[in-house]
C-alpha cells in the first residue's frame, strides 16, 4: 500500500484483518431476541479502527477493549 500513514501500513493492515475477524467471530452473530443483530457491523469496525489508531500492534485484549467501550 503506497501511502506514509503508518496506520496503514501492511503490518497494521494486518493486525485490522486480525481484529475484525477476531470481533466478527465473537460479535458478529449474536442476535437479540427479535432476530435483529446485537452488535453493529458498524461498531466493530469502529473498534479496529480505533485500536490500530492508538497505536496498538496486536489484537491482543481487543477483545476486552470492544466489551469496555463498544459492546452495548
Amino acid at each position: 500500500m503506497s501511502t506514509d500513514d503508518w496506520r496503514y501500513s501492511d503490518e497494521r493492515m494486518d493486525v485490522r484483518t486480525q481484529g475484525l475477524n477476531i470481533l466478527f467471530k465473537k460479535f458478529g452473530s449474536e442476535l437479540c431476541s427479535d432476530g435483529t443483530p446485537r452488535y453493529s457491523n458498524q461498531s466493530i469496525y469502529e473498534c479496529v479502527h480505533d485500536w490500530v489508531s492508538q497505536g496498538n500492534a496486536t489484537t491482543s485484549g481487543i477483545v476486552a477493549y470492544y466489551k469496555a467501550y463498544y459492546g452495548n
